[in-house]
């Protein structure tokens, strides 16, 4: 247990932004969706993307074929091959794509309260969010020993985009379905929650999304990956440029009218 706790601390040493950024999911989903929700969706999403990626290092699936580089397993915590570091930041990659596919979804009489979207069209936006998130981080986690992450893992065959294969993508999707999924059949069982209140540190839920990708893209230039960069802006802009459309009131997308499908 001591061992653990030190292993534990160590990858908070090492890795203090990825604790950081987990702080802040927490904060902001906390307040957007309640603790009750936020606990439960941040645990199922990490063991859906701990199960995954403990699979794909020993079978290739979902993720395809992949392996850890080992340098850190005695200053921080490993789980069956796996950095906790990197599985622990799928659910604030994925809780923070849920709350933006809330947003840019959902109508409301008032700016910032959004009565809930028609389920499956949240899932199927907050998932593409989510591999759109990995698609601009994957390749520059994969330069991590030009930056201060360092070499963490690697491909037997280099993918097509930037290093990574196709797999890897398509891994993220059948995570962030998955999850998505699982949380949908908890949530059924719990009081209702049709509509969201966009205000204050519930903020923090959607926003973090653009902190993560602002944070890769910058270091993206930093290490001077220039068309890297480029292809992260143009993917990310999009993005962007909805969220700003629906925060002016200008309509939403895939709007459920009020009561239409909105209790859990």
């Amino acid at each position: 247990m001591l061992e653990t706790l030190r292993l534990l601390a160590g990858s908070l040493l090492l890795r203090p932004y990825v604790f950081a950024f987990l702080g802040v999911h927490l904060a902001g989903a906390g307040a957007l969706l309640g603790w009750r929700r936020t606990a439960a969706f941040t645990l199922l999403t990490w063991g859906a993307a701990f199960a995954a990626e403990a699979s794909s290092i020993r079978t290739g699936i979902p993720f395809g074929w992949y392996y850890y580089v080992p340098a850190t397993t005695g200053r921080e915590l490993w789980i069956a091959g796996v950095p906790f570091f990197d599985s622990i930041s799928f659910p604030f990659l994925l809780v923070s794509s849920y709350g933006l596919a809330w947003w840019l979804l959902s109508g409301g009489d008032a700016a910032e309260r959004r009565a809930r979207p028609r389920r499956m069209a949240h899932q199927l936006l907050a998932t593409a969010l989510f591999v759109l998130a990995d698609v601009v981080i994957d390749p520059v986690a994969l330069r991590g020993d030009r930056w201060f992450l360092g070499r963490i893992y690697g491909y037997p065959e280099p993918g097509l985009y930037f290093g990574i294969p196709a797999a890897n993508f398509l891994g993220w999707g059948a995570v962030g379905l998955a999850a998505t999924g699982l949380y949908h059949v908890w949530e059924r069982r719990q009081p209702a929650l049709s509509v969201a209140a966009f205000r204050g540190r519930a903020w923090l839920c959607p926003g973090l999304y653009f902190v993560v990708l602002g944070f890769a893209l910058t270091v993206t230039f930093a290490v001077q990956e220039w068309w890297l960069g480029l292809c992260g802006v143009v993917l990310t802009l999009p993005v962007v440029a909805m969220t700003l459309r629906a925060g002016a009131g200008s309509g939403a997308l895939g709007v459920t009218p009020r009561g239409e499908g909105a209790a859990p």
